[in-house]
């Protein structure tokens, strides 16, 4: 019968053959993580205690030895029973390991070690690069989505800087349509959970109860009621503009938010004769703010021609940077087409035409939590030093025909260098500096617990 969780089997299949590759009188492993290269200048460290509290402190059993020695024979390989069975006597099934990471949400410059690992039982030297497959899953995605979260943070902030009033919006303004295109449930808990890091606004449910089971937030993102396509097409049609009153109805008020897609049929008639015509004197009247979602079509056409019918029909005032700015009871969120790519684009239209980046949210789907992988950041984890019958030695890779993927050598450090820059070091050179890498987990014990609101504070842009 099948364990409901067995760390043996998270693998790939040629570890279980490594143990018997290392040279005689290994005694000890270091490895390190970092980001080797990619599209953004640093990133964001963010997943690791998350790992930790799923993962390593649930201790290894017997019944999962025995089950990892039937399947991986049957697969072709060998299986270290006596090394298994040492854990599991000796220390009690949780794993001998130290972890030193920087603190989560720190962003890291590419090139630098954030995370090195190692044995703390001799007899374990096998072990560190056994659990590389897991660890680097489990980091490499949180941190691609916190680090691509934050980047258009950044980006959002400087048009918002050059076209309204203040930042104070902010937070809001990327809310989270993930959810349903991600891979897994525990896809969207951890990469609903990273975009929490940088912005509040979110429809990932499952994000906000990993922040939770994890991190200790009570209440990590907040939505809005809003409608979706069949809510308003059960309607029909011809009642179109009864759908619309109805969610006035249900839920618009004052200090109220509600979110109404309107281009089920023809979404220039949905601005122009419901809202705009019919309902226009009860969106005026409403106290609270109606958020109209164009979700179809080019998106920078779509948003800015959106807000100039808008503008036309209930009017604008020009903010301080000489923007234009529809009255607070009416918004618009574009759920369409958006990724780090078109974002700019739109802003860069909006500003253009006079429009401040106050008037609109973003509600990105797939390209926040699905269409990322390991080599947008060159995610990697190697091992550095070896420790044989009590002496260190550097382990290291440079392939000629792969410059790009030489590796550290050597027991690591991060310090901070000159300014505000991180530096990584070999440890003997550490000094009297400081190490940015602090012992996180050993043997099976959180040594630091991390809340959200820190993550949060240290990846502030």
């Amino acid at each position: 019968m099948m364990t409901e969780h067995n760390l043996i089997l998270n693998v790939d299949s040629y570890k279980a053959s490594h143990y018997l590759q290392y040279p005689p009188g290994s005694e000890y492993v270091s490895s390190y993580m970092e980001c080797r290269g990619g599209e953004f200048p640093e990133a964001v460290f963010f997943g690791l205690q998350a790992f930790i509290r799923q993962y390593l402190q649930q201790p290894v059993s017997a019944a999962d030895i025995d089950e990892a020695e039937a399947m991986l024979h049957a697969h072709g390989l060998p299986c270290h029973r006596a090394g298994w069975e040492h854990i599991v006597e000796e220390h009690g099934g949780l794993l001998p390991l130290e972890i030193s990471a920087v603190p989560e949400g720190t962003a890291v410059p590419l090139h630098n070690v954030m995370l090195q690992v190692a044995n703390t039982c001799p007899a374990c030297f096998w072990l560190t690069t056994y659990i590389e497959t897991a660890l680097v899953r489990a980091i490499w995605y949180p941190v691609t989505v916190a680090t691509q979260s934050r980047e258009i943070k950044k980006v959002i902030a400087s048009y918002l800087e050059e076209t309204a009033d203040s930042l104070d919006d902010l937070p809001f303004k990327l809310h989270d349509f993930g959810a349903r295109g991600a891979s897994s449930l525990e896809t969207a808990m951890l990469g609903g959970m990273a975009h929490l890091v940088n912005f509040r606004g979110t429809d990932t449910v499952s994000g906000l109860v990993a922040a939770r089971k994890y991190y200790r937030a009570d209440m990590a993102g907040y939505s809005i009621p809003a409608a979706e396509h069949s809510t308003m097409t059960a309607w029909g049609r011809e009642r179109e503009a009864d759908a619309y009153a109805n969610m006035l109805d249900q839920f618009a008020g004052p200090d109220k938010l509600l979110a109404v897609v309107s281009d089920s049929y023809d979404i220039w008639n949905a601005i122009e004769n419901i809202w705009g015509g019919v309902l226009k004197q009860r969106v005026i009247d409403n106290g609270g703010t109606v958020v109209i979602r164009p979700n179809s079509g080019e998106p920078v056409k779509i948003v800015t021609e959106s807000l100039e019918r808008l503008m036309r029909i209930f009017g604008c005032r020009v903010n301080s940077k000489g923007y234009r700015i529809l009255p607070d009871f009416v918004r618009v969120i574009q759920g369409d087409g958006i990724s780090r790519r078109s974002i700019p684009k739109i802003l860069q239209a909006m500003k253009e035409r006079k429009q401040s980046a106050d008037n609109v949210t973003f509600g990105m789907g797939g390209e926040l939590l699905q269409k990322l992988h390991r080599d947008i950041l060159s995610f990697a984890m190697k091992a550095s030093a070896i420790r044989i019958d009590g002496h260190w030695h550097d382990v290291y890779k440079n392939p000629v025909t792969g410059p790009e993927k030489k590796s550290k050598r050597g027991r690591l450090a991060l310090v901070c260098g000159n300014g505000d820059e991180m530096e990584t070091i070999r440890l003997e050179e550490l000094g009297d500096r400081e190490n940015l890498l602090r012992p996180v987990f050993r043997d099976g014990e959180l040594l630091i617990e991390t809340t959200f609101d820190e993550v949060r504070r240290r990846a502030e842009i």
